[in-house]
């Protein structure tokens, strides 16, 4: 079933132009992890982590793997202009149930204007109508304010929060806060 799926390279939205990983990315998406290290660098862990443009592009490369292999559906965000704003996809995939979790980061200077939100929306609708999935899945840092509000203001349902979950990229123990939405509750 899986290997027939046509997982689409590219997703439209209002604003926004979502493609599957390549490496031709790398320089633009190395720029914008370097502009926006200081907020990244508060959530993500790999974002502590010295950056280079190779780094960039062998990420690259690992996502377009992953991508064609179905195991991981990153998308990276373009606007209308084709500028690179962040990267968002569906991960954690169980094709089984099926169900995935949404994850995404913007650059600093695309932040604040929408764009996540209309990413999640889309990427929801994806995987509700064109997956058939029983349950998507957004989870973040307790604390991280803006990542509970989109999750919120697109529909999810906040189901609980686990403490003591993983690690901040400084090493101390966090909590995860876990949004869901289910079929039928969209």
């Amino acid at each position: 079933m899986i290997e027939k799926l046509v997982i689409p390279s590219e997703i439209r939205t209002k604003r926004l132009i979502l493609r599957m990983p390549n490496p031709i990315y790398a320089p633009a998406i190395y720029e914008a992890i370097v502009e926006s290290n200081l907020e990244l660098s508060r959530w993500l862990s790999w974002a502590n982590q010295e950056i280079t443009l190779e780094q960039a592009f062998i990420n690259a490369q690992n996502a377009q793997e992953a991508f064609l292999s179905k195991n991981d559906l990153r998308y990276y965000m373009f606007d209308a202009s084709d500028n690179f704003i962040g990267s968002t996809g569906l991960h954690r995939i169980d094709w089984n149930i099926p169900k995935f979790e949404i994850g995404f980061w913007v650059r600093t200077s695309a932040a604040g204007q929408g764009y996540v939100t209309e990413a999640v929306n889309g990427l929801t609708a994806l995987a509700f109508q064109k997956f058939n999935a029983n349950r998507v899945e957004i989870r973040c840092d307790e604390n991280h304010m803006k990542s509970r509000a989109i999750a919120e203001k697109t529909g999810f349902l906040l189901e609980g929060i686990l403490r003591n979950d993983t690690m901040t990229p400084e090493g101390k123990l966090r909590n995860t806060a876990v949004y869901s939405r289910i079929e039928g509750w969209i």
